[in-house]
């Protein structure tokens, strides 16, 4: 035992330095990579809130929001600050770059998408120019601006497409384009067949097409070769519109007018009707009445002229008789009123005396 206490001493000397072996490299490779990732994290972007400020006009910065990044070649250089309106119609973007990154009064300036959930940043890039330096606070102008992609028309541009295919084909498509944009399965080459059979479909129906192509062509053809009749039409249109909105109010005023003839023409047969029913009536009673006396009244006509010659004769040749005229009477019936009697004519004349004394 005594021979063996050299060799245990020896074995608790090194057994210390065996213990902070690793820990010491562990300690180095921590230091080491927080030191890279720092370093990483200078190089992808600035977390400083500083810099110097600029101004960028957009005629669309929808979806750009306050805080969102500014970017060089995919490095943030900088943060979106405040976003208003100028002009009424153009959106003026203020932003701050860091003051290590000089900008020149020719770079452009684009909003991009930074992801699919529709963040977008302002990418900055070097334009043709001289390369004077951009003072604080300058301005980039429209004309070296760009907006960010709209997608809705870009999706309403592919309408037409997605019209001809079946639903189905529209959700397989859209399927094989997100698993190849995931990365979660499915090849480009997949993607490339869907697309191969999506062409095929619209070949398959350009007979159609051009079908609707032709018929257009000749309907465009048949305006063509009249389109003085039809400008003619159209002026003479526009002149009769012109018209009636220069008389617009003596229509108004004849259209109200019409109103009150016909209501006025509509309160005059109300009132009329009952006695145009008696004279209709009455008519009917006299026309019957003439109809079975019609022989006499054929006989007494028949035999009138004779004796009116007759008569005539007497008196124009000789003082046979004298015509002198004593009493006038009538009476005239009224529908509704009765029998209206006016003042008669009567002669007081010698001649006239029925008593005995004037004959």
């Amino acid at each position: 035992m005594q021979g063996r206490a050299p060799y245990y001493r020896f074995l608790h000397r090194r057994g210390p330095l065996l213990t902070h072996g690793p820990l010491l490299k562990l300690i180095a490779f921590a230091t080491v990579t927080v030191l890279l990732t720092a370093m990483l994290a200078q190089t992808l972007g600035s977390f400083s809130d500083g810099g110097t400020a600029y101004r960028a006009r957009f005629t669309d910065v929808t979806g750009l929001l306050p805080g969102d990044d500014v970017r060089i070649a995919g490095v943030r250089v900088g943060r979106v600050g405040d976003i208003k309106v100028v002009d009424n119609s153009v959106a003026e973007v203020e932003f701050t770059v860091d003051e290590k990154v000089p900008l020149a009064t020719s770079v452009r300036a684009k909003i991009r998408y930074r992801n699919l959930v529709g963040q977008r940043y302002v990418a900055l890039t070097e334009g043709p120019g001289d390369g004077r330096p951009l003072r604080a606070g300058g301005l980039i102008p429209l004309a070296q601006t760009t907006p960010a992609l709209d997608l809705t028309t870009l999706f309403n541009g592919f309408r037409p497409l997605f019209t001809a295919l079946t639903p189905d084909d529209v959700n397989k498509l859209a399927y094989e384009i997100i698993q190849v944009l995931q990365g979660e399965g499915g090849t480009v080459a997949s993607l490339l067949r869907r697309t191969a059979s999506l062409t095929n479909t619209l070949a398959d129906r350009d007979e159609v097409i051009g079908r609707v192509v032709t018929n257009l062509n000749a309907v465009l053809g048949t305006l063509a070769s009249r389109d003085q009749s039809l400008d003619a039409t159209i002026g003479q249109l526009q002149q009769f519109v012109s018209g009636l909105a220069a008389d617009r109010t003596a229509i108004g005023d004849a259209v109200v007018n019409l109103g009150e003839l016909t209501g006025a023409t509509a309160d005059l047969l109300h009132d009329a009707r009952p006695a145009l029913k008696d004279d209709v009536a009455s008519l009917d009673t006299l026309a019957g009445t003439l109809n079975r006396n019609s022989a006499v009244i054929d006989r007494t006509l028949g035999t009138l002229p004779e004796r009116y010659e007759a008569l005539t004769r007497v008196a124009s040749y000789g003082s046979w008789f004298n015509f002198f005229l004593c009493d006038f009477d009538g009476r005239v019936a009224v529908p509704g009123a009765g029998s209206i009697t006016p003042a008669g004519i009567s002669s007081t004349a010698a001649r006239c005396d029925t008593s005995g004394g004037g004959r």
